[in-house]
């Protein structure tokens, strides 16, 4: 009896023990429990703080970002302000850029501050010589670019690469080669000017005339003139300069008269733009610059090398356009004694022996573009 008693009582013993255990294991579970809901709420706690911190940072950034835009566009210094508004003014088909941005006032003020004053004169025909042989003796690195030639060479190809811009600059010996090319679709769209100069058998081809759309045609602004005689006569350009070809004799003619006037006065082929850059060794005062952009660009020197300039803008190849101050210096650099502007932006197209060379750009478009006319050389 007493044996069972004791057995009793350790049966009972370690029951207890077992319900303590129970107790303690149970208790451990609830405070593991509690210890995970506060890892969970820190951790979301954390997670919030997080989110918070980043939305305030990302705030923070677009009110710098908003600042810094309203500061460039509405500020005090007017470089963003000459530009897109000079550039937007510029461009056939998106004046109404200006606009966007600015109050009619503002685009007149720094209309007016952007003017090109150019010379009424025109060409002194009988300056040039038509003489520019290589005498291996040159004043300047940018003389022995233009004169230091293969043999026989109908024209050079130099690459234009400044701080700001590049391009290039074709080199053409015999004047006589040059021709103003009229596409032979201009009624129906006109062509791109890698067609144009298939089509024209051109080694060299430059667009030329700025234009717009008539119905189905493309019409040059402005007047052309073909073989001595009024070709065409489109919208009145508001480029300045006046008519820009060449007489019988292969001289580059800028006139800022009547097409019959320059008629008399010997112009043979022709075509309406400008501004006049250079006329007889005087260069244009281009107050305000022009906006950088993509140019095309003519120019004779006096010993009767012709120069086509085409500079690419828009960011193409890291190039941001060229202002009209800065081609002529460029074209004084290369003794250009006469220069006239074309038509620039997404038309400026140089193409050489049936290969477009430069990086043509327009806004929504890069590549070849249908144009009414073309300066080549055959």
């Amino acid at each position: 009896m007493k044996v069972e008693k004791k057995k009793n009582d350790v049966t009972k013993k370690e029951n207890n023990q077992k319900k303590k255990s129970g107790k303690k294991n149970d208790a451990t579970k609830v405070e593991k429990k509690n210890i995970k809901k506060d890892d969970v709420t820190k951790i979301e706690d954390s997670k919030k703080k997080k989110k918070v911190s980043i939305l305030t940072i990302l705030c923070a950034l677009a009110d710098f970002v908003a600042l810094t835009l309203f500061f460039v566009v509405y500020g005090p210094f007017d470089n963003f302000k000459n530009w897109w508004i000079t550039t937007a003014l510029e461009t056939g088909h998106h004046k109404y850029f200006a606009n966007v941005l600015y109050s009619d006032a503002e685009i007149e003020r720094i209309a007016k501050e952007s003017v090109i004053v150019e010379t009424s004169d025109d060409t002194n025909t009988s300056e040039i010589t038509f003489d520019n042989t290589d005498t291996n003796n040159y004043e300047s690195a940018y003389e022995e670019q233009i004169l230091k030639r293969d043999k026989d060479a109908i024209y050079k190809l130099i690459t234009i690469d400044e701080k700001d811009y590049n391009g290039y600059m074709v080199v053409i010996y015999d004047p006589a080669r040059i021709s103003l090319y009229t596409s032979s679709k201009i009624k129906s769209g006109g062509q791109g000017m890698l067609q144009m100069a298939k089509e024209a058998k051109a080694k060299v081809a430059i667009n030329a005339s700025g234009f717009s759309h008539v119905g189905s045609a493309l019409i040059p602004h402005g007047t052309v003139i073909k073989n001595g005689k009024i070709a065409s006569v489109g919208r009145r350009n508001t480029h300045g300069g006046g008519l820009i070809g060449f007489t019988k004799n292969h001289v580059l003619m800028l006139s800022s008269g009547s097409a019959e006037s320059a008629i008399k006065k010997g112009m043979y082929n022709a075509m309406t733009f400008g501004p006049f850059l250079i006329v007889n060794g005087k260069a244009t005062n281009a107050k305000g610059n022009g906006a950088d952009a993509n140019r095309t660009a003519i120019a004779q020197r006096k010993d009767g090398i012709v120069l086509f300039l085409v500079i690419d803008g828009r960011g193409a190849n890291g190039s941001k356009g060229i202002s009209y101050q800065e081609m002529i210096t460029l074209f004084q650099k290369y003794n250009a004694y006469n220069a006239a502007n074309l038509d620039g932006g997404g038309s400026s197209i140089l193409v050489i022996d049936n290969k477009i060379v430069n990086n043509p750009r327009g806004y929504g478009y890069a590549g070849d573009r249908y144009l009414p006319n073309a300066w080549i050389v055959r």
